[in-house]
């Protein structure tokens, strides 16, 4: 099969060549560049990549990748879009031809969106990036997703086990354009429940609590909001913006009912415990982390927050266990918290405060 990467690029020339290397095991690698004013173009095609520049105005992802994806020749098996802050581990071709059955037409993988301070793993998710090349469009102005326009049925869609993408971002790179495209997207597809929570998800990063809060209700109150994880997500993020309003009874009321929502999730039991710590109400707080810790299959989508799966559940309950004058459980938990975070000064003072019996930990 002939397998082709693609992708688009702004201002990116730091990481041209940890991509290419990255992307090498493909028959072709193609790419968009959609103004960069530093040298990422030159170095892509030093290294073999088929570059074109064109400046996209007004900006849209969905557009921006639809023009990349002209780019791939037409005889190609198999496309895999990619972004240049993102690498493949090596081998990711063989096992992606392997599961790429007879009438596929996207394939998913795993995908890990962001790591730690030390390394491990954060968000963890399942993408679907690679596919026929015919047949396929992407869609929405921002948070873009693939969309079969073809004739007849999709393909199928498998899964590359094995295949590992990892993302590193730059931290630097502005996050402003997100909002008016999300704004954007709704106004152009108001049906479409995804954009809806995304929207409301973007006011909460902006601290813009009531947007937030109206926003996610309209998506709970849409007819084709049914997948309970992201309904659950909707619900903790109201209740976060009730909280950052001090109305905390009304934020309480929310992540209850998110716990029903979605009780086969870490993210509303840690979200509460959290909430119940700042208001020291310890039991609370050991009974929501322990159901939380109680959960131990990782899900395999992006409604999945790196802190419910690292060291947070553990310290929370590290802390109630020493308010409630239960020092051997406290130390036991703030060993566990500090072996999830090993880098943590705060966590390794809890430990030996705790070791030298007498100590303080703190929060």
């Amino acid at each position: 099969m002939k397998v082709v990467v693609y992708g688009i690029c702004k201002n990116e020339a730091r990481f041209a060549e940890r991509w290419v290397k990255s992307m090498s095991e493909a028959d072709e690698i193609v790419a968009l560049d959609t103004g960069s004013e530093d040298d990422t173009a030159e170095r892509l095609r030093e290294m073999g990549v088929k570059v074109a520049e064109e400046t996209i105005i007004p900006w849209r992802f969905d557009k921006a990748r639809n023009r990349s994806l002209e780019l791939v020749p037409e005889d190609a098996d198999i496309c895999v879009c990619t972004d240049l802050d993102e690498v493949f581990e090596p081998g990711w071709r063989r096992l992606l031809e392997k599961a790429w059955t007879e009438g596929a037409g996207q394939a998913r993988y795993r995908y890990t969106w962001s790591f730690t301070k030390g390394g491990n793993e954060g968000v963890v998710f399942w993408i679907e990036k690679a596919h026929r090349r015919h047949g396929y469009q992407w869609v929405h102005p921002v948070h873009e997703v693939l969309k079969w326009t073809g004739e007849g049925a999709p393909g199928v869609m498998v899964t590359a086990q094995g295949v590992q993408l990892n993302h590193f971002p730059d931290a630097q790179k502005s996050r402003g354009q997100y909002l008016p495209l999300l704004e954007l997207s709704v106004e152009e597809e108001p049906g479409d429940d995804r954009n809806m929570h995304y929207l409301g998800r973007e006011y909460m990063y902006k601290g813009r609590w009531d947007d937030c809060i109206r926003t996610l209700k309209r998506h709970l109150a849409m007819p084709s909001a049914l997948w309970r994880d992201e309904r659950a997500a909707s619900m903790r993020y109201i209740a976060k913006s009730y909280l950052m309003k001090g109305e905390r009874k009304k934020a309480r009321d929310w992540y209850l009912k998110a716990i029903v929502q979605a009780p086969h999730l870490r993210e509303p039991y840690t979200d509460l415990a959290h909430a119940l710590y700042e208001e020291e109400e310890w039991e609370g707080v050991l009974y929501f982390t322990g159901c939380a810790l109680a959960i131990t299959h990782r899900p395999a989508t992006y409604i999945c927050e790196a802190s419910a799966w690292g060291s947070l559940p553990h310290d929370l309950r590290a802390m109630a266990f020493f308010y409630t004058g239960r020092t051997e459980e406290a130390l036991e938990e703030a060993r566990k918290a500090l072996a999830l975070a090993p880098e943590d000064k705060r966590l390794l003072g809890n430990v030996k405060a705790l070791e030298e019996k007498g100590g303080t930990v703190t929060g």
